[in-house]
C-alpha cells in the first residue's frame, strides 16, 4: 500500500468521527449560551421566558424544517417567507369584513384555514412544476416567486393589516395546551415526525440519495423528479402552516408578514449542519440551530441590545459555523 493510500485510510475514520461529532457540536454552544443568559439577566431562566423563546421559535422551526427538506434534496426554496405571508393573508381576507380591508364574504373560519393550507400546496405544486418539469433553475424560480407572492400579498389588501379575526382562525397560534403554547407542540411533533421519516422511511433515505447524487439515485430506481416535487409541496404546506401560527400569535396578518424570514431560516439550517450542497444534515441539528438563534435573540433582547445587532450576530454565527463545518470535513468547497 502506498503512503498516500495509507494516509487516506488513516484519516478517513478520523474525519468520519469528526463529522459524526459535528452533529452534536451545538450542544456545548447551547450550554454556554444558557450560562451567559443566566449570568447577564436573572429573568433568563424563568419558565415564562423559556416558553416565550419556544413560542417565538416555533414559526421559525417549521420554516427550517421545510427548508431543510428542500436543501437535503439538493434544491433551494426562497419563496417560503412569502408563503408565510400570502397563505394566511388569503384566509384572513376571506373571513374579514370589507370595512377592515377584507373581502366581506365572511367565510367560515375552518374553511378559510383549509384554503390557507391549500394555498401553500398550490405554491409548492407550481414551484415543483417549474423546477422539475420545465427544468428551470431553483434559485431563480423561487426568488421570482418570493417577489411575486409578496406583491400579491401587498396588493390583495392594499398594504393593510387584517385584524379582528375570528377566534377559530387564530386558535392554533394563540392556544395553550398543558401550559405550553399549541404552536410549540405542533412544531415539535412535526419535527419528530420529519426526523423519524428522514431517518427510517425509505422515501426519507431516498431524499438524501437524491441530494447526494441525483443521477445515481435515478439509476437505483428512485423517481427523482416526482419525489423532489413532493418535497417542494410539503415545504410550502409547512410554510403556510407557519404563517397561520404566526397570524394566530399576533392576532392579525400584516402585509409584510414573513419578510426577511428566509435569511434566519437559512441561518438556522446552516448552523444546524444542513448542507447547502444537498444530501447531508440531520433535522436534529436543524432543531439545535433554531434553539441557538432563539436563545441568542432572547439574550440580546433582554440585554436591550439594538435589534440591528441581532442580524450582525446571526451573520457572524453563520460564518463561524461554516468554518467549523469545513474544518471537520462536513462541507467541501465548490470552487
Amino acid at each position: 500500500m502506498s503512503s498516500s493510500a495509507l494516509s487516506a485510510s488513516t484519516h478517513r475514520p478520523l474525519r468520519a468521527l469528526l463529522v459524526k461529532r459535528g452533529t452534536m457540536a451545538l450542544a456545548p454552544a447551547l450550554v454556554a449560551l444558557i450560562i451567559v443568559g443566566a449570568v447577564t439577566n436573572e429573568a433568563f431562566l424563568l419558565p415564562a421566558n423559556w416558553i416565550t423563546i419556544l413560542q417565538q421559535s416555533s414559526v421559525l422551526a417549521l420554516l427550517v424544517l421545510a427548508e431543510s427538506l428542500v436543501l437535503i434534496s439538493g434544491k433551494f426554496d426562497l419563496s417560503l417567507e412569502s408563503t408565510v405571508g400570502l397563505a394566511p393573508m388569503i384566509g384572513a381576507w376571506l373571513v374579514s369584513d370589507a370595512s377592515l380591508g377584507g373581502s366581506g364574504l365572511l367565510w367560515n373560519p375552518f374553511v378559510a384555514i383549509a384554503v390557507t393550507l391549500l394555498v401553500g400546496v398550490v405554491i409548492g405544486v407550481i414551484n415543483g412544476f417549474l423546477i422539475m418539469r420545465l427544468r428551470l433553475n431553483a434559485f431563480i424560480v423561487t426568488l421570482s416567486m418570493l417577489i411575486l407572492l409578496r406583491g400579491i400579498t401587498l396588493g390583495l389588501t392594499s398594504g393593510k393589516t387584517l385584524y379582528d379575526l375570528p377566534t377559530a382562525f387564530t386558535y392554533l397560534g394563540s392556544a395553550v395546551w398543558l401550559g405550553i403554547p399549541a404552536s410549540v407542540w405542533i412544531s415539535g411533533a412535526l419535527f419528530a415526525v420529519g426526523g423519524g421519516f428522514m431517518r427510517y422511511h425509505r422515501y426519507g433515505r431516498a431524499i438524501y440519495a437524491i441530494g447526494g447524487n441525483a443521477e445515481a439515485a435515478r439509476a437505483a430506481g428512485i423517481r427523482v423528479e416526482r419525489l423532489t416535487w413532493v418535497v417542494f409541496v410539503v415545504a410550502s404546506l409547512l410554510s403556510a402552516l407557519a404563517g397561520l401560527l404566526l397570524s394566530g400569535r399576533l392576532g392579525a396578518v400584516t402585509a409584510q408578514q414573513g419578510s426577511n424570514l428566509i435569511f434566519t431560516t437559512f441561518a438556522a439550517a446552516v448552523i444546524g449542519g444542513i448542507s447547502l450542497n444537498g444530501g447531508k444534515g440531520s433535522l436534529l441539528g436543524a432543531v439545535a440551530g433554531v434553539l441557538l438563534l432563539g436563545i441568542v435573540t432572547n439574550i440580546l433582547t433582554l440585554s436591550q441590545i439594538a435589534s440591528f445587532w441581532i442580524d450582525a450576530t446571526f451573520g457572524a454565527i453563520i460564518l463561524v459555523a461554516q468554518c467549523l463545518n469545513r474544518l471537520t470535513g462536513g462541507e467541501r468547497s465548490q470552487d
